[in-house]
C-alpha cells in the first residue's frame, strides 16, 4: 500500500509514526526550479541531488493538512511526488523531445529496473524513454564488475526494449576488455552507448574508441562521482524535515536521473531525480566484489 501527498496524514502523525514506514520514493519534479531558486547553485552532482531532495521534502511536508488526519499509522510505502502537470510531455510535442535517463542501482533484485522506468514514464506522461544508461556502484581502483553482476540487470533492461518501454540502452565505466566481453555475452540487445568517466581517464583510451567505432557503440563522457548519493547524504536530506530516531537505517535503493531535451535546439526542457530509499539495518551494495 502506498500513500500519496493528498492522502497523507498530518505532520504530527507522520512524525510519530515514521517508524512504520519501510520505503520512501521521492520525485523531485523539475530540478531546474529547485536549483534556480538557490542563492548558491549546487556545484557538484552530489550537491545538486541533496539540494533537490531537501527542497522537495520541505514543499511536500508543507502540504500536510492537520485537519485531514485519517489514521494514526502511515502506510509502509510512502510517495513524495512533486512532479507538476505542466512538467509532463504533451503528446503533440513528444516527437520533438528526447528523454534520456541514467539509472543508478545500489542493490539489484528482479523488477527493480522496470519499477524505475515505469515510474519515469508515468511522471513524465510518456510511454517510452529514448535511452537508459545502467550505472552500478563504481569499484575501487577502476575495476569493472563481473558478468555475473552485470548480466541480470542488463537482461531486465533488454526486456524493456522488447516491450518498447525503452528505445536504446547503454552501460557505463567499462574498459575495452570488459566491454568486448560484455557484448559477446549479451543475449538480445547490444549496448548502444558506453559512458566513460573522465575523472579516471583524461582521454578516452584509443583501444576503447576503436572497439566502439567497430561495433556502433557511442562513447559518452560523464563526471558523476563514484557514489552519487552516499548513505549519509540521503539521511541528511530525510532528517531535514522528517523526525525519525531510526534515520541511520535509511539507505538508497535506486536513483533515476532524467533529462527531457528539445532535439533541434539542444535545450534542456526539464530534468529531475527519482529516488527510492528503504529502511534496512545493513546497507547492501549491488555487488560484494572487493
Amino acid at each position: 500500500m502506498e500513500v500519496q501527498v493528498s492522502e497523507m496524514t498530518s505532520l504530527n502523525s507522520w512524525v510519530s509514526d515514521i517508524s512504520t514506514v519501510k520505503s520512501i520514493r521521492v520525485y523531485t519534479g523539475n530540478a531546474v526550479r529547485w536549483c534556480g531558486s538557490s542563492r548558491t547553485p549546487p556545484g557538484t552532482q552530489q550537491q545538486e541531488i541533496l539540494h533537490c531532495l531537501k527542497a522537495a521534502l520541505v514543499e511536500w511536508v508543507s502540504k500536510f493538512n492537520p485537519d485531514q488526519v485519517k489514521s494514526k499509522r502511515l502506510a509502509e510505502h510512502v510517495v513524495c511526488n512533486l512532479t507538476q502537470d505542466h512538467e509532463k510531455i504533451r503528446p503533440e510535442e513528444r516527437e520533438d523531445i528526447k528523454i534520456t535517463a541514467k539509472l543508478f542501482i545500489y542493490r539489484y533484485e528482479p523488477g527493480i529496473i522496470k519499477e524505475a522506468a515505469t515510474e519515469a514514464c508515468l511522471q513524465l506522461g510518456v510511454s517510452q524513454l529514448d535511452s537508459v544508461i545502467l550505472a552500478l556502484p563504481q569499484l575501487p581502483g577502476g575495476k569493472c564488475h563481473s558478468l555475473e553482476v552485470l548480466l541480470p540487470p542488463w537482461e531486465e533492461l533488454e526486456s524493456l526494449v522488447q516491450e518498447q518501454m525503452v528505445t536504446s540502452i547503454g552501460v557505463s565505466d567499462m574498459d575495452r576488455e570488459m566491454l568486448e566481453t560484455f557484448c559477446l555475452n549479451v543475449q538480445q540487445v547490444q549496448p548502444s552507448s558506453c559512458q566513460v568517466n573522465l575523472a579516471s581517464c583524461c582521454v578516452i583510451p584509443p583501444e576503447l574508441t576503436a572497439f566502439a567505432n567497430e561495433n556502433g557503440i557511442q562513447l559518452l563522457t560523464h563526471n558523476d562521482p563514484p557514489d552519487i548519493l552516499p548513505v549519509e547524504m540521503l539521511q541528511e536530506a530525510l532528517s531535514a524535515k522528517l523526525q525519525d530516531p531510526g534515520i541511520s537505517e535509511w539507505v538508497p535503493r535506486w536513483i533515476l536521473r532524467y533529462s527531457a531535451i528539445i532535439k533541434d535546439r539542444g535545450i534542456i526542457r526539464s530534468k529531475g531525480y527519482m529516488v527510492k530509499a528503504e529502511r534496512t539495518a545493513t546497507h547492501h551494495r549491488v555487488c560484494p566484489e572487493p
